[in-house]
């Protein structure tokens, strides 16, 4: 009883909160899930929670996407998360660079996740310091962003930050950028998880389908909340917290601590 009220809870605060910004909800939900169920298990349910509440939000607010920017953005997002999951098959046992322990547990810093880190944290600053905040991205640079994005997603998971931090300078209404960014990550998603597919079908036998499908329905119960309080937020004050939380995920991420 205890994993269905922590899981649902997490799942339905990860989702609501997540919802402006676009990224966070996989990474919340992973550390949760591992513990009550074993890593791989984990990591093959909150991918699918995570796929199934994207396309939930996509029923509340998909038909306002951006088409220009999913075309430029989300083509070579979807291709280049092909790559990223096929090389992470071939390195999924590769040496971090650096570990280190605090209090017993043992963090892993990887070159990827390094990488990731220091790019988010030079997008942080732009929505953070206000010179820099009237700078836009020119349309000629959005396939180069999808491309970064669904690499790096399909090859560590952490697509939805990159995805945040290119789209919120792509000069989109509030309405257009949350849109936009949720169907690329269904678009991403569904990338990654056909290269994912083969290892998640020989784990469902272990999964707790119950626990599961309630995990999605609070999941689905945070976004509609979270949709619902869309109209009390400008795209100034989304701009604010974005800049601050992809900093503070920037140095979690570069840690090593997520």
């Amino acid at each position: 009883m205890m994993e269905y009220l922590v899981i649902c809870l997490f799942a339905f605060l990860a989702s609501g909160l997540t919802f402006f910004s676009g990224f966070g909800l996989g990474t919340i939900l992973l550390p949760v899930f591992a513990f009550f169920f074993p890593v791989e298990v984990a990591i093959a349910l909150t991918a699918i929670v995570h796929f199934l509440t994207n396309l939930f939000k996509l029923t509340l607010i998909g038909k306002k996407a951006n088409r220009f920017v999913l075309i430029k953005f989300g083509v070579p997002a979807f291709l280049f998360a092909l790559l990223g999951a096929y090389i992470l098959t071939l390195i999924a046992d590769s040496a971090p660079i650096l570990m280190y322990s605090i209090s017993g547990n043992i963090f892993y810093i990887t070159p990827v996740k390094l990488i990731i880190a220091v790019l988010l944290a030079i997008f942080a600053l732009i929505d953070m310091v206000p010179s820099l905040k009237r700078i836009q991205v020119d349309q000629k640079y959005l396939p180069l962003g999808g491309s970064l994005s669904g690499f790096f997603g399909g090859l560590s998971g952490h697509q939805g930050a990159l995805r945040t931090a290119f789209l919120i300078r792509a000069n989109l209404s509030k309405e257009e950028f949350i849109a936009t960014g949720i169907v690329i990550a269904v678009i991403i998603d569904i990338s990654r998880l056909s290269v994912y597919a083969g290892e998640i079908l020989q784990l469902e036998s272990t999964f707790n389908y119950p626990l599961l499908a309630a995990a999605v329905l609070a999941a689905f119960l945070g976004a509609f909340l979270g949709n619902k309080l869309l109209k009390k937020i400008t795209i100034q004050k989304l701009q604010l917290s974005i800049g601050a939380l992809l900093l503070i995920f920037s140095v979690l991420l570069g840690a090593g601590i997520i």
